[in-house]
């Protein structure tokens, strides 16, 4: 159709169209009229997003935001809340609503409380406010002082419930990872059982650096035994067995000065050796007589077949005490996230801030007469304009020329309606046809 044809459709059709228009204004007035006026109150609260939590330091992540705040406008209207809020405004011992709960269909099954808090779920609202993170939460009632006391038990049981979320899955997770501390620990003291016992039966005690004293006595020697082919020949007294041992680490240390750094633990070691040495045998005797006693080769050679020996039995014992070392960090992990979490079971955060206090409305939200007035005239328009569509479908008319075309077809004849008389006008395809020939034999 083009936009001549549908103009005249309406044109036509301009009586059902306002009909239309006017009884939707009348429905719509009736019932503003009718219906009782109802009012809006807001509370508002700011979601603390991008803080991070005071007891753990986590946030949540842009991509879980969505999400959070999608959940957080569900749980305002869920059960938990609406039922805090009819216990907060004692809707309970109120007759009014007593009279309706009695009055209420036949097969309404639900308890009173449940049926109190259905009305606060139906008439609240909350949706995140655009390009900020406030959470505005509305509730609906008929008078402006009920709608504020609703709103702002709403935004209290809210908040409650937050925090009663946050301290039910910390102590949750507390008590979970109290346990896996209690499981570690008891995995911990047997594994140094079994590494005391396997130390004290095999003769291995190792040190901090999982080193074994024969391997760090093994070292010292091969430190030592290069020294002794370029100093001087040493020989100790009898009177004074210790000396030996004495020459032995002072031979060791002046090699381990020059290839070690002053901190290295090998070189601390050995002069830690050598004071504890000195100090209990006295002081040494040197003589150049002679050596005496076994040369650092020999005991070097000794203690490699005996460190060889143990090799095993050094390997197991380092096994264990990795396995110790880390039973021990795990329990450490533990002991300290069951820290974490029962703070946070106690703490009062909710992560929300309260934004003003809700207000009783001045204007009720309904009846909105100029949106009412529109938009009725609106709707009546549009269902006018679909019925004058439907009623030309059914009994289509031809009201100009071009009802009549039809793909290339051309109109033969038209009716006109003059001032004074009514002619009828034939129109004939092959006129110019004949004015052409005649005027070619002319």
């Amino acid at each position: 159709m083009s936009f001549e044809q549908i103009f005249r459709l309406l044109w036509a059709r301009r009586a059902m169209i306002m009909i239309a228009a006017v009884l939707s204004l009348l429905a719509a007035t009736i019932v503003g009229l009718i219906l009782p006026p109802r009012y809006q109150s807001h509370a508002r609260v700011m979601l603390n997003l991008v803080k991070p939590d005071p007891v753990t330091g986590e946030t949540i992540s842009s991509q879980f935001a969505r999400a959070y705040v999608r959940t957080q406008t569900e749980l305002i209207r869920d059960y938990r809340i609406a039922g805090k809020v009819v216990d907060l405004l004692n809707w309970s011992s109120s007759p009014d609503l007593a009279a309706q709960y009695a009055n209420r269909r036949s097969d309404d099954v639900r308890d009173f409380r449940r049926w109190m808090a259905q009305i606060v779920i139906d008439s609240t609202n909350a949706e995140l406010i655009e390009g900020s993170n406030i959470l505005d939460i509305s509730y609906t009632a008929p008078s402006p002082q009920g709608a504020a006391a609703v709103a702002e038990a709403v935004r209290r049981a809210y908040i409650e419930q937050a925090i009663a979320f946050r301290r039910e899955d910390a102590a949750r997770d507390a008590e979970w990872f109290r346990g896996q501390a209690t499981k570690i620990k008891q995995e911990l003291t047997a594994a140094e059982q079994r590494k005391s016992a396997f130390e004290r039966a095999n003769g291995i005690v190792l040190d901090d650096q999982d080193v074994d004293q024969d391997q760090r006595r093994l070292t010292a020697l091969a430190v030592a035994a290069p020294a002794q082919s370029s100093g001087p020949a040493i020989s100790m007294g009898a009177s004074n067995p210790a000396a030996a041992q004495i020459a032995q680490l002072d031979a060791a240390i002046a090699t381990a000065e020059r290839t070690l750094g002053p901190n290295n633990p090998q070189l601390q070691d050995l002069k830690r050796q050598r004071v504890a040495i000195a100090s209990s045998s006295g002081p040494a005797q040197v003589i150049s007589s002679g050596p005496v006693g076994p040369s650092i080769g020999a005991q070097y050679s000794s203690q490699l077949q005996k460190v060889l020996a143990q090799r095993g039995k050094a390997d197991e014992a380092r096994r264990l005490s990795v396995e110790v070392a880390v039973l021990r960090d795990q329990f450490q992990k533990a002991s300290m996230r069951v820290a974490e979490l029962e703070q946070q079971a106690e703490a009062i955060e909710s992560g929300l801030t309260l934004l003003g206090a809700a207000t009783a409305p001045d204007k009720p939200s309904f009846p909105n007469w100029p949106l009412i007035i529109f938009g009725s005239l609106g709707l009546g328009l549009m269902l006018g304009v679909i019925g004058a569509m439907i009623a030309e479908l059914l009994a289509r008319r031809v009201r100009c020329s071009a009802d009549l075309r039809f793909g290339d077809l051309p109109i033969l004849g038209e009716m006109a309606v003059p001032a004074k008389r009514t002619s009828f006008k034939f129109y004939n395809p092959f006129r110019k046809r004949e004015s052409s020939e005649a005027l070619s034999h002319g």
